[in-house]
């Protein structure tokens, strides 16, 4: 098996990662995808959900199904 020697320089700050080729390049391909960017209107209702949650206004997936008249 080759030795290895490591720059004291990188060992020292944390800023070296050993992954075999195959994951690194996975790794390239997986950057590509574009990142979700909500809404004014999309984070608006997630902070509603939010508060509705914390405050107890939610149905169970049970309790809907029967409100909804989907349960028997």
């Amino acid at each position: 098996m080759p030795t290895i020697t490591i720059p004291q320089k990188l060992a020292e700050k944390d800023d070296l990662v050993v992954i075999p080729r195959k994951e690194y390049e996975a790794l390239l391909v997986s950057r590509n995808f574009k990142e979700f960017l909500p809404t004014l209107a999309q984070k608006k209702a997630l902070s509603r959900t939010e508060s509705n949650f914390r405050k107890g206004k939610t149905l169970s997936y049970h309790a809907l199904a029967k409100k909804l008249g989907f349960a028997n």
